[in-house]
C-alpha cells in the first residue's frame, strides 16, 4: 500500500479550553470527499462529517449524531467492500473503566449491532445514517473493527515501489479440482476428479457427523477408478 500528502492542513483549530473531544477514528468515504470521524468526551459520544474538498473544510463540520455516554461509547469507523461505512460502539459501565471482556449477561442494542453509514458520499443527512441497524448475530462488539488494507488500490503510474506493475505477468497455475455431482434418483453421490495427470493424492469421504466412510490413494492413473467411484449417503 502506498500513499501520499500533497497539501497538509489542518482540519481543526486546537481548542484552547475544554473539555476536549477525544477523536477516537476516522474514514473516507469511496470517492475520497467526505471523512467521517468519531469522537467521545466523558459526557457523550458523537459523529461528524468533513467535506475535504471544500476550501474550508472545518466550517462544513457536521454533527451527524450524538448520544450520551457511558455507558456506551464511540468506537472505530471502517468503510466495507459494499462502500458503505460501519461504526461500532462499546457498552461500558457507569464509571467509564474499561469493561474487556464482556460478561455473560452484558448484551445490549450498543454492543449487539454496528452502526451504519449507508450512502457515505452524500452530504449531511443524506448519507443516511442509521445507528445500531447490523446486528452481528448474537456476537458483540467493542471500540475496534478490523484494520484490513484496500486490496482494490489500482497501481499507480510511475511510482518506483509500486508492486502492483507486472502482476499479472505471473504463470497462471491449473489447479486441481474435485467435482459431486448428487443422483436424485439413485440416491449416490459421484465425486469426479480432474486437472490431476501427473500428481498423487488421497480421497477421503466423510458423513455428515465427520465421521470418515470412505479413503484412498491413487497416482494419476488411478484417479480414473475414482472418477467412476460411487458413494452411497446412506451406507
Amino acid at each position: 500500500m502506498y500513499g501520499f500528502i500533497i497539501i497538509p492542513q489542518n482540519i481543526e483549530p486546537p481548542l484552547s479550553i475544554g473539555p476536549y473531544p477525544y477523536y477516537w477514528s476516522s474514514e473516507f468515504s469511496a470517492s475520497g470527499r467526505y471523512l467521517y470521524v468519531s469522537s467521545t468526551t466523558q459526557t457523550v459520544s458523537r459523529l461528524w462529517q468533513y467535506d475535504t474538498w471544500s476550501a474550508n473544510i472545518f466550517a462544513t463540520k457536521t454533527l451527524l449524531w450524538q448520544t450520551p455516554g457511558p455507558p456506551f461509547t464511540a468506537g472505530a469507523l471502517k468503510r466495507g467492500p459494499d462502500d458503505k461505512i460501519y461504526f461500532s460502539c462499546a457498552w461500558v459501565p457507569p464509571n467509564g473503566s474499561n469493561n474487556y471482556p464482556y460478561d455473560s449477561t452484558e448484551y445490549f442494542t450498543e454492543n449487539m449491532n454496528l452502526s451504519v453509514i449507508n450512502s457515505p458520499d452524500s452530504a449531511g443527512s443524506a448519507c443516511d445514517f442509521q445507528p445500531w441497524s447490523f446486528y452481528l448475530g448474537g456476537k458483540r462488539t467493542y471500540w475496534g473493527l478490523p484494520n484490513n488494507p484496500d486490496y482494490d488500490l489500482p497501481a499507480l503510474a510511475g511510482s518506483p515501489c509500486d508492486t502492483l506493475v507486472g502482476i499479472g505477468e505471473a504463470p497462471q497455475i491449473q489447479q486441481a479440482a474435485l467435482n459431486v455431482f448428487y443422483h436424485t434418483t439413485w440416491e449416490k453421490a459421484f465425486i469426479n476428479a480432474s486437472n490431476l495427470k501427473g500428481k498423487t493424492g488421497k480421497l477421503l469421504v466423510y458423513d455428515m457427523q465427520g465421521k470418515v466412510v470412505h479413503s484412498g490413494t491413487a497416482s494419476d492413473t488411478e484417479w480414473v477408478l475414482y472418477e467412476r467411484f460411487v458413494y452411497d449417503r446412506e451406507g
